[in-house]
């Protein structure tokens, strides 16, 4: 069976790994000839919306997915004309623009942050005065990892803020957002497949919900299982919330949320932040943590397969980011319980060149992050 993929970053990279005992191969789509999938199959090296790349790349191919949620839409169109694509283009749509992710969170019922989109300078000057400050001015499009943000802590920040942001563009699509004080942030990770894993018709899968912690706008840290708990009422909650929106859209494959839990007057509520159409960076975790990760079972969803069991494997799990500078590998594989993954990336600030997966018990694995934070040049109190 060949599986096509538009991007060849280190989440199709993840994806072909788990794909290949599963019998599949792997073609990319990627204009960057240095990708870090390139080495799990073909690669295609040209821009996603060249017509022709896309009619070479979509032959001899069962089925197509993405591993970015800023691929073109259009691109995933046109493949879809030719080959079955899963999932299908419509959360990826409305994942790509900020204010339609919020709508498309209310309409499920999930809480998120006070926000107005933005257009001009008198707009973002009215929406400061209606949601205040501290807030955040954001691109509606082609955001991640704390790009296209700026942080407003007082009124007087209007002008800097619209002048990195929204000065010089033609029709400025931006988006203010109330700053949301939260006692943590956590992430929901689903699958939803063609046949469940007792071979039932679009049953869904949930892996358990990590608590994230972030510097920079970069995930550092998920940790998840004993002693990273999330309470059962707002798991049910996110559960419910995923659910209508992966049989809204019919959407195969998987879905992650990310959220802030707040101390609210009536107790802990989820305020929903952003959604990825695609497997996620907090559930890397899933890989040696989990009976099935989440890129085997968006394999099994993409090629109509049954899925697999999400279960943990131990009682504790936990991911680190390696970022921007590489760590002594060696030393990282000394941890108990640790495997190390690196993507074959150069060193540059900010970029992701691997991660760290510890599995085992939960004081294990809380030293294990502790020490896997500080190889990789992190002090484990700021991450």
């Amino acid at each position: 069976m060949l599986i096509g993929v538009l991007g060849a970053g280190q989440l199709g990279m993840m994806l072909a790994q788990a794909g290949k005992p599963l019998g599949m191969r792997f073609r990319f789509l990627d204009p960057a000839p240095d990708s870090p999938a390139a080495s799990c199959g073909e690669h295609v090296i040209a821009p996603y919306q060249d017509a022709g790349a896309l009619a070479a790349f979509s032959r001899g191919l069962n089925f197509a997915t993405w591993e970015f949620e800023n691929v073109p839409c259009e691109a995933v169109r046109r493949l879809a004309d030719r080959v079955p694509v899963r999932p299908s283009v419509g959360l990826l749509e409305l994942a790509q623009d900020r204010l339609l992710e919020k709508r498309a969170f209310a309409e499920v019922g999930l809480r998120t942050a006070r926000h107005l989109p933005i257009s001009s300078r008198l707009d973002l000057r009215e929406a400061l005065r209606e949601i205040g400050v501290p807030s955040i001015l954001k691109t509606r499009r082609m955001g991640y990892d704390g790009k296209g943000q700026f942080f407003l802590r007082a009124m007087e920040d209007a002008d800097r803020a619209w002048s990195e942001l929204g000065e010089g563009r033609q029709e400025p699509e931006l988006i203010l957002e109330g700053f949301v004080e939260f006692e943590r942030e956590v992430s929901l990770i689903a699958c939803r497949g063609v046949r469940g894993t007792a071979g039932e018709k679009n049953a869904i899968v949930f892996y358990s919900m990590p608590t994230n912690t972030h510097r920079a706008g970069i995930l550092r840290v998920s940790r998840v299982g004993a002693g990273a708990e999330v309470p059962a009422d707002l798991e049910a909650a996110a559960r419910s919330a995923m659910t209508s929106l992966l049989e809204a859209f019919d959407y195969i494959g998987v879905l992650a949320i990310e959220f802030f839990v707040v101390n609210g007057l009536s107790g802990r509520v989820l305020v929903a932040n952003e959604m990825a159409p695609r497997v996620h960076n907090s559930g890397h975790w899933s890989i040696e943590g989990c009976k099935a990760s989440q890129f085997e079972n968006h394999c099994r969803a993409v090629a109509g397969m049954d899925l697999a069991s999400p279960s943990m494997m131990a009682p504790a799990a936990a991911m680190v980011n390696i970022v921007g500078q590489e760590p002594d590998a060696a030393e990282l594989k000394r941890i108990p319980g640790a495997t190390v993954h690196m993507y074959g990336k150069a060193p540059r600030a900010g970029r992701k060149l691997g991660h760290v997966t510890i599995v085992g018990e939960a004081e294990e694995v809380d030293e294990g992050v502790r020490l896997a934070t500080r190889l990789a040049g992190m002090r484990p109190d700021r991450v």
